[in-house]
């Protein structure tokens, strides 16, 4: 029984702590059976998020395998941190000084989309706003006084809130352009969303496609087993 009720709370506690801080998310559609698009987000973390943030739960050959590519081809374009392609993805920058640069070591992304889930994750990549009075210059909607710069800016560009008469945000102004237009910066940030979701269980399609089988058999043994106790008990009565 209390195992149970601490597996509840963990599982509650993400959805609370959001729905306490009133936090509007919109829904994120991501569909990890979609190779390319986990290809795109794994060039993605890589490029501009692997410098800071770890995965170390994941092998660069199994996520390879996973989302169609070779090891050659992991070697060639996903690996800068590490030798060999049977490695995890960890990072060079010891967590001392990631601390004290940004106020606190940039946390392992293995498992983030598994405790923020895949709605936050995705508000979070597209929600950083320039903002002056942060050290990075850069608040975000979902993590107000975010600690992080904006790693994507270069592709998304800057953008300023627009406000009503009620000081409520209406939508954005962009300040600077990125090498992307807002479209496109929309999908990059559900690319790199669905790589994260796949990292934090890479096993779920496969689990998902397990239970279909299990269900159908457990239908089958239902059937087997109910005519099979008419047999039994047909003259008990």
């Amino acid at each position: 029984m209390r195992k149970l009720i601490i597996a509840f709370v963990i599982a509650v506690l993400p959805g609370m702590a959001l729905a306490a801080g009133n936090v509007h998310l919109e829904k994120v559609d991501i569909d990890l059976n979609n190779k390319e698009s986990l290809q795109r987000g794994a060039k993605l973390f890589v490029n501009y998020c692997l410098s800071c943030h770890s995965a170390q739960y994941m092998r660069y050959n199994r996520m390879g395998r996973d989302i169609g590519l070779t090891d050659k081809q992991v070697e060639a374009n996903l690996m800068f941190a590490s030798e060999k392609v049977g490695e995890t993805m960890t990072i060079a920058m010891p967590s001392e000084k990631s601390a004290k640069w940004f106020g606190t070591a940039p946390p392992d992304l293995s498992v983030i989309s598994r405790s923020r889930g895949q709605d936050w994750l995705y508000n979070y990549l597209i929600g950083f706003y320039k903002d002056d009075s942060r050290p990075f210059g850069v608040n975000n909607t979902v993590f107000k006084d975010v600690g992080m710069p904006h790693v994507l800016w270069e592709l998304e560009g800057l953008k300023e809130p627009v406000y009503n008469e009620e000081h409520h945000r209406t939508g954005w102004k962009y300040v600077s352009k990125g090498k992307l237009s807002p479209a496109e910066f929309d999908a990059s940030a559900r690319d790199l969303t669905a790589f994260l979701v796949y990292v934090g269980e890479p096993i779920q399609q496969t689990r998902k496609a397990i239970g279909i089988w299990v269900l159908l058999f457990l239908f089958v043994l239902f059937v087997v087993s109910y005519y099979l106790k008419r047999e039994y008990w047909k003259d008990v009565h």
